[in-house]
């Protein structure tokens, strides 16, 4: 049930990876790639949100570009380079895609980022309050100036955090929940003890991944996402 889909983005075309679920139909749920690209890895977890009950789109917003999981250097340049208008418009097409999408049962859309995808997934959700209902980062969020208008997000928040991670410290995350939640928002980002930065990463290309803890993680989510998403 896997196929490349176009849709529009602002006046220009993006492209992403759709996967229906086994009944046809389901919420709707955004998945934002990892700085590597839309690789075999995201397309894994794309189709195990599908697999799931819903009908899941990872839009590719390197535009064709790929990092290899041994690349570094390169998926920090990709990751760097990437224009944030650009990604901006590519994200909220793929939003509209989803939601007028006739497979898609739900009102609001869920977003699951990973990584860069974590990160990116935040600024979609305050971006588009009028269609994020759900939103389940992983090891990645806004910080500094990269914040985006709180005042405009409206989803609720269940985020998984790295205990051990050099790109997104613990302490910035429960600040940031701190600050989410004296707004009134509903936000839960619960850091994992032990673990370190793509712990849910099937590439395990950090040597970091944590089956145990992804198996349990999982089911959570896919229910808050049900719950959610009406």
């Amino acid at each position: 049930m896997a196929e490349t889909v176009e849709f529009k983005s602002n006046g220009n075309t993006a492209s992403g990876y759709l996967v229906k679920p086994p009944t046809g139909s389901g919420p709707g749920v955004l998945v934002i790639q990892e700085w590597w690209g839309l690789d075999a890895s995201i397309k894994q977890t794309t189709n195990q949100i599908a697999a799931a009950g819903f009908v899941a789109l990872a839009p590719d917003l390197y535009h064709g570009e790929l990092a290899g999981h041994t690349e570094m250097d390169k998926a920090g340049k990709l990751m760097q380079s990437l224009p944030p208008d650009r990604a901006a418009r590519d994200m909220s097409g793929a939003v509209d895609y989803l939601a007028n999408h006739k497979a898609v049962t739900s009102k609001g859309i869920g977003v699951v980022g990973l990584c860069m995808g974590g990160m990116l997934s935040f600024l979609i959700a305050a971006n588009r309050g009028d269609k994020v209902k759900a939103l389940v980062p992983f090891y990645g969020f806004p910080q500094g100036a990269m914040e985006p208008d709180w005042t405009k997000l409206h989803a609720k928040v269940r985020g998984h955090m790295a205990e051990h991670d050099n790109f997104f410290k613990p302490e910035a995350a429960r600040a940031l929940e701190v600050k989410l939640r004296s707004m009134g928002k509903d936000v839960l980002l619960t850091v994992h003890p032990g673990t370190g930065h793509a712990f849910m990463g099937p590439h395990n290309a950090l040597g970091t991944l944590n089956k145990e803890l992804a198996a349990r993680i999982w089911p959570e989510v896919f229910t808050f996402l049900k719950d959610t998403l009406h």
